[in-house]
Order: C-alpha cells, then sequence, then structure tokens
C-alpha cells in the first residue's frame, strides 16, 4: 500500500467534499478569507477550489525562509514547523484541475490570492497559547495557521 498522498486526487477532493462545506456550512457562508499551512496541497487546493467561487479569497501560509511556493529561495531549509515548507514546488493537489473533480483552470494560481510566511518563533507561540488558553493541544502547523488567520 502506497497513500501517496501529494499526488492522489482523493486528497483534494476530501477537501473538496467535506473541509469545505462544513467550514462554510458551520458559518452559515460568512466566509471572507481562508489560510492553509500548505504541506502536500491537499487541504488548501480542495478547499481553495470550493471557496473561490463564492468570493473567498485564499491565502498559502508557508515558514520564513522556505517559501517556495511564494517563489522564494530557501534559506532555512530546517525550519520547525512541522508538515509543511517542503522543497516542493510543484503539487499536484493545488492545481485546481485536481481539487474539485476535474472542472476549472489549469493554474495553480487561480486559487492563491497571497502568500503569509509565518517565522517558527511565531508558530510556537501561537501552538503554546492554543494550548495555554483554549485547551487545544496543536502542533506548530496549527500555530502556523493561526497566526496567519489573525494576521488576516
Amino acid at each position: 500500500f502506497r497513500g501517496d498522498q501529494f499526488g492522489r486526487h482523493s486528497n483534494p477532493k476530501a477537501h473538496w467534499d467535506g473541509t469545505a462545506p462544513e467550514i462554510w456550512l458551520a458559518s452559515n457562508g460568512s466566509v471572507t478569507a481562508f489560510c492553509d499551512f500548505v504541506g502536500t496541497g491537499g487541504s488548501f487546493g480542495g478547499c481553495a477550489a470550493f471557496f473561490k467561487p463564492k468570493g473567498v479569497q485564499c491565502y498559502v501560509v508557508e515558514p520564513v525562509g522556505a517559501a517556495v511556493l511564494a517563489g522564494q529561495e530557501v534559506t532555512n531549509p530546517n525550519h520547525r514547523i512541522q508538515g509543511g515548507g517542503y522543497i516542493m514546488t510543484e503539487l499536484p493537489a493545488m492545481n485546481p484541475m485536481n481539487s474539485n473533480g476535474g472542472e476549472g483552470k489549469k493554474d495553480e494560481s487561480a486559487l492563491v490570492d497571497g502568500y503569509i510566511q509565518v517565522t517558527d518563533e511565531q508558530a510556537i507561540e501561537v501552538s503554546r497559547n492554543l494550548a495555554r488558553l483554549e485547551g487545544i493541544f496543536a502542533g506548530y502547523s496549527a500555530g502556523a495557521n493561526v497566526y496567519a488567520a489573525l494576521e488576516l
């Protein structure tokens, strides 16, 4: 068995079919911005493909010094935010053709409104605050997501 979450069409499709509609329903359609710390690109690709037609602005979150999707040079390949900031500039799951059942443009930039970079320290601080203040035990990538959302 090889899961291959980087290449499987079912990765972004699960977020197109499940995650994004759940967020949309829970918010009564009031989402105006979505950000995601990109690992495989599946959650970003699927959710952004669902949200973009609804006018939602979608932002890629990456570590400072490893923001390759934003077109920046990697200066910190040893960042501490797990699950993303890979040195991969092409993620099939972020292609709209693969994110929403094969409909849409082939240009992944059609899904991305902007890029937000987060430092290790920012992600770690927010992750620890989530635990201390909210009782949510989450990793540094969740801290990066929440930090980026607060910046929006």
